[in-house]
């Protein structure tokens, strides 16, 4: 079933975190809808820019459409991730979406408002909700490129003002996680300090963290040792989910980890089964595997076994 993030938002606020999971193809989606079934979360399915073009966006809402009818006890929302206003406003008009993010925060503030805005009036009038984005991550993640010396936290203050004048139903907030898998380089951490801030502006107010994958240390020595280069990989402490849950964040996004199973059960594969060249060998191997990846992330976000709570209340 396909809701609206502001109901799944209504359910988790100050419990729980919504988990948001990009995909891109068949096997993600199954192992996706599988994996939440299987730990009875309700999820968040986030369909980026790039993932769009991947093939055609048509053949993704195709593939998730089926999804829906094949697992029909699954409760999910289908968010735009990182949009920018043409791709916000196509997607709006697609008619399959029921939420989008309209990412302008590379802008002045007064701008970064003046599109949300737009955006948000033409969602709201079709149903669709909207999250936007104050303050910027550093990091790479597909046409998102910030350099570390210009990301900038959220100015709480700001953040109120933000809300009001642009209407937006959710709010990407920056405290310090970054896109990619090289979010920390030492001992760094969230800054929970600005988030409990943001919070007391914002009481209420669904929140989200983007930037969020843990990039499992097991995951990276894996693919390591399976002929990958991937050296100083570290993310975000996953049992830090919950504290931020609990001071407002109601979505986190998780792209970066979904990719490191990927890519470790096909190394894995190609080394240890080099005869192997039918593609669904690993395919089937992955789809289980992240199925159990993402059983186990819900487990951290605290929305394992709400699933028969929430289908009461987006029923009402």
């Amino acid at each position: 079933m396909i809701v609206t993030t502001k109901k799944l938002f209504e359910a988790a606020y100050g419990k729980y975190a919504i988990g948001a999971y990009n995909i891109n193809n068949l096997e993600q989606i199954v192992g996706l809808f599988r994996g939440n079934l299987q730990s009875k979360a309700p999820f968040i399915i986030q369909i980026s820019k790039g993932a769009r073009s991947y093939t055609d966006k048509i053949l993704l809402e195709g593939l998730i459409r089926s999804a829906d009818e094949v697992y029909p006890d699954a409760i999910f929302a289908v968010h735009l991730d990182h949009g920018d206003e043409a791709a916000a406003m196509d997607c709006i008009e697609s008619g399959f979406y029921s939420s989008v993010m309209i990412d302008a925060s590379h802008e002045d503030f007064d701008t970064n408002i003046a599109i949300t805005r737009r955006v948000v009036e033409a969602a709201h009038a079709k149903g669709i909700v909207v999250e936007a984005e104050l303050g910027q991550l550093g990091g790479v993640e597909e046409h998102v490129q910030v350099d570390e010396a210009d990301a900038k936290l959220t100015d709480p203050k700001q953040a109120r003002e933000f809300v009001e004048r642009s209407g937006c139903d959710s709010l990407a907030v920056a405290i310090g996680t970054s896109h990619g898998a090289f979010k920390f380089s030492g001992s760094q951490s969230l800054h929970f300090d600005v988030l409990e801030q943001i919070q007391k502006e914002l009481p209420g107010f669904p929140l989200v963290m983007h930037g969020s994958s843990s990039v499992p240390q097991d995951e990276v020595r894996r693919i390591n040792a399976a002929g990958g280069k991937i050296e100083g990989a570290k993310g975000v402490d996953a049992t830090q989910f919950r504290h931020a849950a609990e001071l407002g964040v109601t979505k986190i996004n998780i792209d970066t980890d979904g990719r490191l199973v990927w890519t470790r059960v096909h190394r894995e594969v190609f080394r240890d089964k080099p005869e192997v060249f039918d593609l669904r060998y690993p395919g089937k191997i992955f789809m289980q595997e992240y199925a159990n990846f993402i059983a186990e992330k819900n487990e951290y976000l605290g929305s394992a076994g709400h699933l028969d709570e929430v289908r009461e209340i987006v029923s009402k």
